[in-house]
């Protein structure tokens, strides 16, 4: 992979002496009456000063570390730094993204590129929020750590596949059978070179596409408040032309009737780690003339339907990177509909407030009054699914 960079980083002084037996003192008695004196002369640490020590202890990390460099076609980097914790024989790796251009990071998007959330899941369940090596939890008790996370920020995460990566293999559960044996620095831990060849491709592929996707929705959080939203990657045929009506940011549509309320629909989007691969998740609450979701009524329900259940219409070309910006601006359409489709109330005087501007075949459809969200293209009309 010539856009693989590999090196090994730190100490290896340092390294080498983890793995030297310790000296021989040849005048152990003539000198313990002196410690002895000393010790008695010098304060005691207190007991909490003493567990700190044991902490750090337990936490050591080995002097050297590995770092790789995964190079993206654009030449953005992301750049990954392995460690060894020598007393919890497991592994931990810190990320750090380098782009080629300087981004410009909208406040709600300013996670995205979160070393401490970056690579969560880059195989399903894998959060790195916990130490994978069961034992570890009895050497915690010992020294008061209550939860490795804690020290996440300085020491990194110990997602499963670092462990694989490394050769290292954990028992998921361990509640019978022989306890697992710690290793010393003083040996070398045995590593399966195997299980790390098994997992290194299919590892760094997952790792570009999650750095891609992650700039990609970065890039879009960045223009969001494009009026209207733009579709990407769809193509004409798939977007009908918006309408005359006046719109705000995220194409919301506004009245330009000033004697009613405008709408404004709400969308609370959850976004999974394994963006566009697992598709965002809307819910939806229309606030015009009353609050109006999915569980009171069905056209919002459907609406939703339309971006939950049929994403895979506004995923565009491979590998759907677009598909969040795809599915604001297909809510956009259906808004439309919703609101053009409303039956006019005779009680109130002058045109109707949402001239129909989009073709539909039928306005509604059965005792629910169901809408016709579904777009057809390259005809250009909407229709019921």
């Amino acid at each position: 992979d010539k856009k693989l960079v590999v090196a090994i980083e730190g100490s290896v002084e340092e390294a080498k002496a983890l793995y030297k037996p310790p000296e021989d003192s040849q005048d152990d008695e003539s000198d313990s009456d002196a410690e002895e004196e000393q010790t008695t002369k010098r304060r005691r640490p207190t007991l909490g000063v003493q567990l700190d020590d044991k902490r750090k202890e337990m936490l050591k990390r080995h002097p050297l570390c590995v770092t790789l460099d995964l190079k993206c076609k654009d030449e953005n980097v992301l750049q990954l730094t392995f460690y060894y914790l020598l007393n919890l024989n497991i592994m931990t790796v810190k990320a750090k993204v380098t782009t080629a251009v300087e981004l410009t990071t909208p406040v709600s998007a300013g996670d995205l590129l979160s070393p401490d959330s970056l690579l969560s899941c880059l195989y399903p369940g894998d959060h790195g929020k916990k130490t994978p090596n069961p034992a570890n939890q009895f050497q915690f008790d010992k020294v008061g750590i209550v939860s490795l996370s804690d020290y996440m920020t300085e020491l990194g995460h110990p997602y499963v596949w670092v462990q694989k990566l490394g050769g290292l293999h954990f028992p998921k559960e361990q509640p019978q059978g022989p306890p697992v044996t710690l290793p010393c620095p003083q040996h070398t831990v045995p590593a399966d070179n195997l299980l790390s060849a098994s997992h290194m491709e299919m590892t760094v592929k997952l790792l570009r596409a999650r750095l891609q996707s992650r700039l990609a929705l970065h890039k879009q959080f960045a223009s969001l408040g494009e009026c209207p939203v733009p579709a990407r990657g769809l193509g004409s045929r798939r977007v009908p032309k918006r309408g005359s009506g006046d719109r705000g940011p995220l194409g919301c549509h506004r009245s330009l009737c000033p004697l009613h309320f405008s709408p404004k629909l709400q969308a609370a989007v959850v976004l999974n780690p394994g963006y566009s691969t697992l598709p965002p998740i809307f819910s939806l609450c229309l606030n015009w003339k009353g609050e109006r979701t999915g569980s009171i009524d069905d056209n919002i329900r459907a609406m939703e339907s339309e971006v939950n259940v049929s994403y895979k219409e506004l995923w565009g070309p491979k590998p759907g990177y677009q598909l969040l910006t795809n599915q604001l601006q297909r809510l956009c359409m259906v808004l439309d509909v919703y609101l053009e489709t409303e039956a006019h109330d005779p009680s109130v005087e002058g045109p109707k407030e949402f001239p129909q501007e989009k073709m539909c075949l039928r306005l509604v459809r059965g005792p629910t009054r169901m809408k016709p969200f579904k777009f057809n293209y390259p005809q250009g009309f909407f229709s019921h699914r």
